[in-house]
């Protein structure tokens, strides 16, 4: 399954509502699971970001669907990265003309 990298950023929103997150994160989960992914990992972190996770969606699409919908409740904003295991990327090199 393809694997997305998501950089996690608080809004104002939620920050205020920081003491909500293990809510929130039952909220995440079923809400990727929902889309047909799984968490793979959350590091909460410190510098540009607040929190980065690792996740795995059938497709691109059920990738946008999920933090579309995590970012509509408005205590995050995502960035999402495609992120491809080593072995697939030299494949892809490999392919190259």
């Amino acid at each position: 399954m393809p694997q997305y990298i998501v950089l996690i950023n608080w809004t104002d929103q939620g920050i205020k509502t920081i003491r909500d997150l293990p809510k929130r994160l039952t909220t995440s989960k079923a809400l990727v699971e929902k889309a047909g992914g799984k968490w793979q990992a959350i590091y909460f972190t410190f510098g540009q970001y607040d929190a980065v996770g690792i996740a795995e969606f059938p497709s691109d699409e059920a990738a946008v669907s999920a933090f579309l919908a995590l970012g509509s409740l408005g205590n995050v904003r995502t960035t999402t990265l495609k992120a491809f295991k080593q072995a697939d990327f030299v494949k892809v090199i490999e392919k190259l003309p």
